[in-house]
């Protein structure tokens, strides 16, 4: 019998990665020793796997530079309109593996240092993921700029180049702990900082008004330090630009204020100034009014407008002996997309440059602003709308609140031209929400200040027009959008799953990676046996490989065999982690029943970060953990069932984990999450999906057919009509005996011996205000995942119904998303075309 392949033979089997060419092998082992020795040069003579780490790095880099380089001449040359995603996070996960994909060198690598003696996978395992987002809208940044290189758009993603990133979770006897992200404490080999681009940025100070114009004079400034990361399309030599702001102060900070003997002070308090890129806020979903977010909102829109408008003023047709100076031509060359309303500010502020700086006058430069910017609609929820108090505003943004309130008066005079006499549209639709502390609503600003306004999935996009911006929506019909939001298959499938993207390759080529609509090439395979035997193989094998990554960091045994019914995503009661609790309790109180049943066994994995300041959320982690600590020593239970907290779960674990997983929980209350991606991911993966016709799940459910979901639970019209009639928890408690035995476990102590009255915050939340009536789908749910037990019990047809998934999971992919932004957003034409490799001669 042939002794079986090792993992770095399995790995030079998969043609996706790319041919290990002899040159090719050969250049990579030379440039690898040459950083090498230069690091070593530097600094000690025995290389640590850091070490090795960095020079693979800076090897793959070496072959972006020419591409970089060469790409940015050719917009320059070309003058192409220019896409610019404005946004407070881009959550992008780490980059070795991703470029290597991207630039066909994978096997090429694995063989140049495996001649080396070195691990490919170890190595990658050394660097830190870039964690400067929270969830959905920050991976959907990272998403839409692979997509948007991949498609030859000139795009440019802006940011913040935060210091610490989303925390490191720790859980400690069950508590969610946070950890400082210290991503850079070691460095990072792929940016490159641009002083010769910083910029000042000002702050507080007054508003003059002078015969020469409007002057905002007296301010603090704070300097803007560029950084850019290549961003490479697949396989198409393209490199676009990230690029992330740096706060710094300038050099005479606080020295201006003649503070004698001050000196050592005044540099001390520099830290001030550099304090505004120094760390992410970690809520997702949730709206907290504090000026140091404010000051970062407008630092990133600040610093990136004086860039667009100096790559506007002098690219090549604007050059040298003519700079283009009139900016009434900028919607043409230029499109900002404000990716939810934590950028709003640029509109304002594109409209003091284009007055006070630019001396346009104000219908000229309204009119710039309205066709340039574009605002994308995250969320529905009222606590994560931006409401910033005027008070907080005037003082650090003078000038602006001023804008703001020109922008206003005539938006009403608008309204009441169209709506006259109708005082409450008038009150609904203003920039200014009256009260005791005026605030600015920023979503409405947005809505008003853009040509486009556009929700993340169907159904979304429809609440959106039905709901909150209904006023809006019909004044101005032709605004609003849709566009269902995507994942990269690069990342998502290539990346992640080689072995499935193999598989698929094998049947229809591997074409579908840039035009994933051709997956629906494979249902025609759909009774194929040998394509059942292989999905189902790759899928075996990712759960080992799961398995064995979960004995090592979390000393956890569990079995293979056993259903991955996993739910990963923020911890927040909407996502309703919480009705998977009680599945967990009804599943083990039947088994504890009836022992001696043929139950499909599961081990269930719920991972998530919560808020800090969440005290809800953090008590349903401490629960799931408490649920574990039961079930998982729970003898007769045995290892049917095992329940696991994903410590830490950020995008190097959801690239582990979805792979392996069987089950895809999508269990939000109707109507309350906006799109979701992770189902997308779960799909394109092999997973089959149990949840609500909520955001995207819906033209999941549409793609593939509702009978290869498993849907369960009311519909956004349901919810609707029981916040009419009202929801009364105490009434299904009283009828359903499964769900009052688990409450009344929860409550009396059965998970928390020590402490009964641990969870009585959660017990009194779902008895008595829950905005998200986890016990009006309950029933439902238990009833959906019998279901799901009764089919997994019977392997092909499970199979079946994956292989119908993945075949319908072509519209899902990001690609499909920017094209339609580029086409109906930013008036720009996606290209698939390669341009020259840096070795090749130019036009």
């Amino acid at each position: 019998m042939a002794k079986p392949l090792t993992d770095q033979e399995k790995r030079k089997q998969i043609s996706v990665r790319g041919l290990a060419g002899v040159e090719n092998v050969t250049d990579i082992k030379s440039n690898f020793n040459r950083h090498l020795h230069y690091t070593l040069v530097k600094d000690r003579n025995v290389a640590t796997k850091r070490d090795y780490y960095f020079a693979l790095a800076n090897t793959v880099r070496d072959h972006l530079v020419g591409r970089w380089i060469r790409t940015q001449q050719h917009y320059y040359e070309k003058d192409p309109k220019r896409v610019y995603y404005l946004s407070l996070e881009f959550y992008m996960g780490r980059t070795l593996q991703n470029t290597m994909v991207n630039l066909a060198l994978e096997n090429a690598c694995d063989e140049a240092t495996y001649q080396l003696g070195l691990d490919m996978e170890e190595l990658q395992d050394i660097e830190e993921d870039a964690g400067l987002g929270n969830g959905g809208l920050g991976r959907l940044a990272a998403c839409f700029l692979d997509s948007m290189a991949s498609l030859g758009l000139a795009a440019y993603g802006y940011g913040i180049r935060y210091e610490f990133g989303i925390f490191n979770q720790k859980i400690v006897d069950g508590w969610q702990v946070e950890e400082a992200d210290d991503w850079l404490r070691y460095g990072n080999p792929w940016e490159k900082a641009r002083p010769e681009y910083m910029r000042p940025v000002h702050y507080y100070g007054r508003v003059e008004h002078t015969p020469g114009g409007v002057k905002w004079v007296d301010t603090q400034v704070v300097l803007a330090l560029p950084y850019d990361t290549p961003v490479p399309g697949y396989r198409n030599n393209v490199v676009n630009t990230m690029r992330l702001w740096s706060a710094k102060a300038p050099c005479d900070f606080n020295l201006k204020d003649f503070n004698v003997g001050g000196y050592i002070q005044a540099v001390l308090d520099r830290n001030l100034a550099e304090n505004i890129s120094r760390v992410l806020y970690p809520n997702d979903n949730f709206f907290e009014g504090k000026e140091l977010r404010l000051k970062q909102e407008y630092f990133v829109v600040a610093a990136t407008l004086q860039d667009i408008i100096r790559r506007f003023k002098s690219s090549k047709f604007g050059s040298t002996e003519f700079v283009r100076m009139d900016l009434s031509t900028l919607p043409d060359k230029v499109a900002i997309q404000l990716n939810d309303t934590h950028p709003a500010l640029a509109i304002p502020e594109l409209m003091r440059i284009l007055m006070d700086l630019e001396e346009l006058p104000w219908e000229k430069a309204w009119d710039i602003v309205v066709r340039t910017c574009a605002y994308t609609n995250h969320t529905v929820l009222p606590e994560a709308l931006e409401r910033w108090p005027i008070d907080l505003f005037q003082n650090l943004l003078p000038r602006h609140l001023d804008i703001v309130y020109e922008i206003n008066r005539r938006h009403l005079e608008r309204v009441a031209q169209q709506f006259p006499g109708d005082e409450g549209r008038l009150r609904r639709m203003s920039l200014i929400e009256e009260g005791d502390h005026k605030k600015i609503n920023m979503a409405h600003l947005c809505i008003v200040g853009s040509h486009a306004v556009n929700g993340v999935a169907r159904i979304h996009s429809e609440i959106i027009k039905d709901t909150v911006f209904k006023d809006f929506y019909e004044m101005d019909p032709e605004k609003f959008q849709n566009k269902t939001n995507g994942i990269t298959p690069r990342r998502w499938l290539v990346m992640s799953n080689p072995g499935l993207a193999e598989v698929i390759a094998e049947r229809i080529g591997d074409d579908y990676i840039r035009d994933l609509d051709q997956l629906k090439n494979l249902l025609e395979f759909v009774d194929d046996d040998s394509l059942i035997r292989d999905v189902a193989k790759v899928k075996q094998e990712n759960k080992m490989k799961f398995s064995a990554y979960l004995e090592e960091h979390y000393k956890v045994k569990i079995n293979p065999e056993s259903m991955f019914d996993v739910q990963v995503k923020r911890i927040h009661e909407y996502k309703r982690q919480l009705l998977n609790c009680l599945h967990i309790i009804t599943f083990y109180n039947r088994i504890k029943k009836q022992p001696n049943k043929a139950w499909t066994p599961r081990t269930i994995m719920i991972g998530g970060k919560a808020a800090p300041g969440y005290h809800t959320a953090k008590m349903i982690i401490k629960l799931i953990t408490a649920i574990g600590d039961i079930v998982n020593h729970d003898a007769v239970v045995g290892d049917r069932l095992k329940v696991i907290f994903l410590e830490n779960y950020k995008v190097t674990l959801a690239e582990k984990i979805i792979p392996a997983s069987d089950l895809s929980e999508q269990i939000s209350t109707a109507g309350t999450e906006a799109s979701g991606t992770g189902n997308m991911k779960f799909m394109l993966n092999g997973a089959l999906t149990i949840g609500t016709m909520d955001g995207a799940n819906v033209e999941m459910a549409e793609e593939a057919g509702e009978e290869n979901l498993f849907i369960f639970g009311m519909r956004v019209d349901d919810v609707k009509a029981m916040d009419q009639t009202g929801y009364d928890a105490k009434s299904y408690y009283d009828r359903i005996p499964e769900l009052k035995q688990a409450m009344d476990q929860i409550s009396g102590g059965f998970f928390s011996p020590g402490q009964p009255d641990l969870f009585k915050d959660i017990v009194n939340m779902l008895m008595n205000h829950d905005r998200f009536k986890v016990f009006a789908d309950y029933e439902e749910y238990i009833k959906c995942q019998d279901k799901v037990s009764a089919l997994y019990k019977d392997p092909k047809e499970w199979t079946k119904m994956v292989i119908r998934n993945i075949g319908s999971s072509g519209k899902f992919s990001s690609d499909r998303t920017i094209a339609q932004y580029a086409r109906e957003i930013w008036g720009m034409e996606p290209s698939l075309e390669k341009i020259p490799a840096p070795d090749d001669p130019r036009d």
